[in-house]
């Protein structure tokens, strides 16, 4: 037997136990799916005929079993013969090598155009490229329906042995048997390379559907109890005349004040945060680390703090108006968005400053010329970011603006209120 032959045979019989594997794991998934129908049929139905179980048992054996063999067919099957008889066209197609001791114009013709050039010697070759999975098989249904179901008897019979009470314990305990079972299956039907990544795309598509849930069931929440309540006085009326128990008001002043002490805030923080970020990346100046320092420190500054600091310096002295409240977002804003604004800036390709300063330009032309303007989007993210952040405190705002019923349009005269204090409020009213 030649070299060639016996490196032809290696593969053809991992393929044969390859599809021994394939032969045993669907018989022992339908035997743990009809497990797990007596154990469903006997606890939870209550189902309690012995005759009637076993027959229900029987039966779902051979439907599992049948599905499995059905679909697995349709799967990544190895044919031997036709893998056998494709390796040898490849071994008969090999053209021959070419003689060293020749020269390239002494050669025939069929090895010149077998020779390959000197410009296709770097392409990738057609097998060597990356193979994506572009859609669902029935294959993958199927065994992860098997894998559910017997997941789901698995869990069944441990809620019964150690009597939990709780639907998540059960949840989670499906879910762990749901993915040893499902790696098993894809496992013996491919390889492990492949069964691990059937696992990681059902845990990333699990949790990605599970926060989208949440965050659905959230906002139709809110829409289902909150849209019969809403009416157009909410936009135009405040709580001037309105009583704990009287029906009408809104929250007009509340938004006028979350309007211009965000605003103010922003018109603040902005500037400021922009530069100390180009001062920090593109400059680094002696103090960058000293700044930095800061930066960090007031990144994890409480609101309260925040609040408390404004009320010392500025209220005591002024009285409680927007203005102080604006102070005290500003102080929170402005770790977040410089932080943020300096991480976009590193993003910046270092060809473009390396480009711009050959060509003689300063470094301040530098960074308003091409470095703000390819990092505007990210700029633009960092400000959401920062908004995002002050837009929903009160803390300091019981402590700055102090919050009125009543529409104060001034930010500078007066207690002003804003959304999170008007809500507040309305929580700890009768």
């Amino acid at each position: 037997m030649t070299t060639s032959e016996t490196s032809r045979d290696v593969p053809l019989v991992q393929d044969q136990r390859l599809l021994g594997r394939r032969d045993v794991m669907p018989t022992v998934a339908a035997a743990l799916g009809a497990a797990g129908v007596a154990i469903l049929c006997w606890a939870v139905i209550g189902w309690h005929s012995a005759l009637g179980v076993a027959v229900t048992t029987f039966v779902s054996f051979v439907v599992i079993l049948t599905l499995a063999e059905f679909m697995a067919r349709d799967a990544d099957e190895v044919d031997l013969v036709e893998a056998e008889r494709g390796e040898g066209e490849v071994a008969d197609e090999r053209p021959p090598e070419p003689d060293s001791e020749l020269e390239p114009e002494q050669l025939p013709p069929v090895v010149l155009a077998a020779v390959p050039d000197a410009a296709d010697v770097g392409d990738e070759p057609e097998q060597d490229r990356p193979v994506k999975r572009k859609k669902v098989r029935g294959s993958d249904l199927v065994e992860g329906l098997v894998a559910a179901f017997v997941a789901a008897a698995f869990a069944e019979l441990l809620r019964i042995v150690f009597r939990m009470d709780s639907l998540v314990g059960v949840v989670i305990w499906w879910y762990i048997a749901f993915l040893f079972v499902y790696f098993l299956l894809v496992r013996d039907r491919a390889d492990s390379e492949s069964a691990l990544d059937h696992v990681v795309t059902v845990v990333v598509w699990s949790f990605a559907a599970l926060v989208s849930a949440v965050l659905v069931w959230m906002v139709l929440f809110v829409l289902f109890r909150g849209l019969p309540k809403l009416a157009a006085t909410f936009f135009t009326q405040d709580l001037s005349k309105v009583g704990p128990l009287s029906p009408g008001g809104g929250a007009k002043h509340a938004i006028i004040g979350t309007l211009e002490q965000v605003g103010i805030a922003t018109i603040i923080v902005v500037p400021i945060a922009i530069l100390t970020a180009i001062y920090l990346n593109e400059i680094n100046g002696r103090l960058a680390g000293p700044v930095r320092f800061v930066v960090d420190s007031m990144s994890g500054l409480p609101s309260i703090v925040a609040g408390l600091l404004v009320y010392t310096v500025l209220v005591t002295s002024h009285g409680f108006s927007g203005l102080a409240g604006s102070l005290a977002l500003v102080i929170l804003m402005l770790p977040t968005v410089t932080r943020t604004s300096e991480e976009i800036l590193r993003t910046i390709p270092g060809g473009l400053r390396e480009g711009g300063l050959a060509l003689g330009a300063p470094e301040w032309r530098l960074a308003r010329r091409v470095v703000l303007p390819t990092a505007l989007a990210g700029l633009v993210t960092a400000v959401i970011l920062g908004v995002a952040r002050a837009i929903g405190e009160t803390a300091p705002m019981l402590l700055t603006s102090f919050g009125a019923d009543t529409t104060n349009t001034s930010p500078v005269h007066g207690p002003q209120d804003d959304l999170p204090l008007f809500v507040w409020k309305l929580i700890r009213s009768p």
